[in-house]
């Protein structure tokens, strides 16, 4: 066999492996869009009879949580359903609750993260007085308004008592290419439609909330447990 006859077939091989190998990736990327959108499918469906009948619906037997709440945020269009748990199985599927943070629908500071490359990404669109809305287990709408967004140098968050409204949270850099860090990017939203006299002492200002992140919580603010935020 002639050496230009080998180098022929060598090349022809090394074709045939990337072509192959590229048909996989496609493969692949094909099953994992498809696997989501069914997820979604899903998904929609469990919140559908949660709200039928208030208790709550696994999207398909072997999944991890259920979902407890929608989100969403009308002038980006954004409409999210936001999982029971934020561990590494849900956030896969959707944004999830913090555990340790308020239930959705009752008082104290709601605390929901998401992947930043996926369901969270819009959170860098979002800005002071956007409106946010947040749909309950009894089929209640309640209304938030982006007050503050803040990076956190640590993942644990310190939540004064009393504090109420909503922390959407997701890791930062938001454009970094390798997952995890320390830091995180912090959402906060406050409720809409209350009186001054509620809001009075239950939302601290955006600068107390960063020193209490970054300095531990003053004094002049009763702590809370820090919660743990998810990487």
């Amino acid at each position: 066999m002639s050496g230009h006859l080998r180098i022929r077939r060598a090349l022809l091989l090394l074709a045939g492996l990337l072509v192959a190998g590229g048909l996989w990736q496609l493969g692949t990327a094909g099953w994992m869009a498809g696997k989501a959108a069914l997820a979604q499918i899903l998904l929609e469906r469990a919140w559908s009879a949660t709200l039928a009948d208030g208790r709550p619906a696994r999207p398909w037997p072997w999944a991890d949580g259920y979902p407890v709440a929608r989100l969403e945020v009308p002038d980006l269009g954004e409409s999210l359903l936001v999982l029971d748990r934020a561990n590494p199985r849900n956030l896969a599927f959707g944004p999830g609750r913090v555990a340790g943070s308020a239930p959705f629908g009752g008082h104290g500071l709601t605390i929901v993260a998401g992947h930043r490359d996926s369901h969270f990404a819009f959170l860098d669109a979002l800005a002071p007085g956007e409106r946010l809305r947040l749909q309950s287990p009894d089929g209640r709408w309640r209304d938030y308004r982006v007050v503050d967004m803040e990076v956190l140098d640590q993942p644990r968050l310190p939540v004064p008592e009393g504090m109420d409204g909503l922390a959407l949270v997701t890791c930062w850099p938001l454009d970094a290419l390798r997952p995890g860090g320390a830091q995180r990017y912090v959402v906060l939203a406050e409720p809409i439609g209350r009186t001054p006299a509620e809001l009075a002492g239950r939302f601290p200002a955006p600068a107390v909330l960063q020193q209490a992140s970054l300095a531990g919580i003053p004094a002049s603010i009763p702590a809370g447990d820090p919660l743990l935020l998810p990487r």
